[in-house]
């Protein structure tokens, strides 16, 4: 039986709670929202399967990897299509190939009011929905089990998330169904809280009295690559631009837990592929991304991912870079959980969201006081300097 006694050793995934035949295993959210499994001890007939399948460990299965990722910078060939994406439209290209094959994609897209999911696509229209950054842990519910059975019909199945959401999938469906299974994840930062984004929505809802009818965490479009904040289309067509999320993500501090001590942030990722934004091509692949329109890092970790990838190249234009020198901090330890995390956490249960962002957001007294403290410290480290 599997037990969870620090939530730092539980990444959300779900594939205890898929694994279970017995379906003694439920994911119940936290106070921050964050799926974790809840056991009915009256169904649980202790057979292991779940604590065997946990790949939230030093353990994880990379057995098919190659002994040292090959590294690419890539971007797609058709403008509109990367102007559509985050970065490169890499994952397009990949995704393309998959369905004109008659394949399936699973990717992170919208159910209800934005709530941040993961969904299954058959056609282009459907995967375009899992194009940009969800800065939001998805919900997986159900989805492994759905995979599965795509995998047991004998469809080729593209499944793109976290490295944790991967390596969970891939211990859950098995050696032998991994055949026809295709895996892509992201160099993750972290997963911020989805009780906070629901909460976000409706906050931004009630201060402008309209609806949002359409979201994005990075807003490439109004401000180019490389710049980060969220944007919100209401439906009066009107147009707003926030930073609070980009503030609170950046501060790690609505993180899950597991994201301070992720055993998935090295080159041994455990998925066939691997997308991530291009920090740092300036001085690779110079030129390349001159128009600020974004560029993917692609890792290609086994054999299956190369030969894949070799065939989206078709309508990516790439580059080979040496792999030592595009060491982003994500690829090389976990990020840094804010200190403060867990008081986070109790004013929010306490408080709610509006009292809460008042303290830890970037528009209350206390960051604008913080704000000007630090601006006088640069001016007075600057004139002590000259």
């Amino acid at each position: 039986m599997i037990q969870i006694d620090n939530p730092a050793n539980c990444c959300g995934c779900t594939a205890c709670a898929s694994i279970c035949a017995q379906d003694a295993i439920t994911m119940e959210p936290d106070a921050l929202g964050f799926l974790y499994p809840k056991i009915d001890v009256t169904k649980c007939v202790e057979c292991g399967l779940c604590e065997k399948v946990c790949q939230f460990n030093e353990h994880y299965d990379c057995s098919l990897n190659l002994p040292l990722p090959k590294a690419y910078a890539a971007r797609h060939k058709d403008l509109n299509e990367v102007m559509k994406s985050r970065s490169g439209a890499a994952f397009v290209a990949i995704s393309d190939y998959i369905l004109e094959q008659g394949g399936v994609v699973y990717g992170a897209g919208y159910k209800d009011h934005f709530r941040v999911v993961h969904k299954r696509a058959t056609t282009k229209a459907e995967r375009d929905e899992f194009r940009g950054s969800k800065y939001v842990q998805s919900d997986l519910t159900g989805v492994f089990h759905q995979v599965k059975e795509d995998l047991k019909s004998g469809l080729t199945v593209l499944f793109s998330g976290t490295p944790c959401q991967t390596s969970g999938l891939n211990a859950y469906v098995g050696k032998k169904l991994r055949q026809n299974l295709v895996l892509v994840d992201i160099v993750c930062h972290g997963v911020p809280a989805p009780y906070i984004w629901r909460d976000y929505i409706n906050h931004i809802e009630f201060e402008c009295k309209k609806i949002i009818v359409a979201v994005d965490f990075r807003d490439k479009s109004h401000y180019g690559w490389k710049d980060h904040k969220e944007s919100f289309l209401l439906d009066d067509e009107s147009f707003i631009t926030k930073t609070l999320w980009t503030h609170l993500f950046y501060q790690h501090i609505m993180f899950r837990h597991s994201c301070g001590v992720c055993h998935f942030t090295n080159l041994q990722r455990p998925s066939d592929i691997t997308l991530a934004d291009f920090w740092g091509w300036e001085e690779n692949v110079p030129g390349f991304n001159d128009d600020n329109r974004g560029v993917n890092l692609v890792l290609v970790n086994t054999e299956k991912g190369k030969n894949l990838f070799k065939t989206a190249c078709n309508n990516l234009d790439t580059k080979d870079v040496d792999i030592r020198n595009c060491l982003q901090p994500n690829l090389q330890h976990p990020s840094v959980i804010h200190p403060d995390r867990k008081t986070f956490e109790k004013a929010y249960k306490q408080k709610g969201f509006r009292k809460t962002m008042q303290k830890y957001g970037n528009s209350g007294w206390q960051y604008q006081l913080k704000a000007r403290v630090h601006k006088v410290a640069r001016i007075i480290k600057k004139f002590l300097t000259k």
